[in-house]
């Protein structure tokens, strides 16, 4: 069920054209909230709208009304439903909110790898498919983008190519390959989506 609530949020994210960091932000504090209790079923969808709420007040400049967010749900959820859900996320959280996301990490390795954007978009596709794991919520953020980073250099440049030595100095201790190997099991949701994005591109 989580899958398929991130792949909603996924879609709503799109819609709503908000930032890359907000869709991270938005299933980390998913991800925080379910490893802190139980949640019932049929509220997970009104949880994931919840925390896209507040990763919106953290990460936008202009923020959606919670009245438009209902109505994306197909009215699964009152306007006073997602705000007491917002409370009660912020509550059992303690309002530790902020997390680096891998994006930003993904960011500053690929200016410091020097990677074109062709590769920077696959890797970005990569991080967005790991968004659907739960395992993958487990992983820190720079190691998770170097993983992403690693395997699309591989499947650009060929099946030979070694990940930059410049990506170890950096923070990342014993490197991306124990997850780049965990990367590279992760299903493919959508390889149609991946083609998409390419040929936009």
């Amino acid at each position: 069920m989580r899958a398929l609530v991130v792949d909603w949020l996924v879609q709503v994210h799109e819609y709503l054209a908000l930032a890359g960091d907000t869709l991270y932000l938005a299933v980390h504090l998913l991800d925080s909230y379910l490893r802190a209790g139980r949640v019932r079923l049929h509220r997970l969808q009104l949880l994931g709208m919840a925390c896209l709420f507040l990763a919106c007040k953290m990460e936008e400049c202009v923020l959606p009304e919670p009245a438009s967010l209902c109505l994306l749900s197909a009215g699964s959820f009152s306007r006073a439903e997602l705000l007491r859900a917002e409370r009660r996320i912020l509550s059992r959280l303690d309002f530790r909110l902020h997390h680096p996301g891998p994006l930003l990490c993904l960011e500053l390795l690929t200016a410091l790898a020097g990677s074109g954007p062709q590769v920077m978009l696959l890797a970005t596709y990569f991080l967005e498919l790991s968004l659907l794991e739960a395992e993958a919520a487990g992983w820190e953020p720079g190691r998770r983008a170097a993983a992403a980073l690693s395997l699309a250099h591989r499947m650009l440049d060929g099946a030979g190519s070694r990940p930059k030595p410049m990506l170890y100095r950096y923070g990342l201790g014993r490197g991306p390959v124990t997850a780049l190997h965990r990367f590279k099991d992760l299903p493919s949701r959508s390889p149609s989506l991946l083609c998409q994005r390419m040929r936009d591109n």
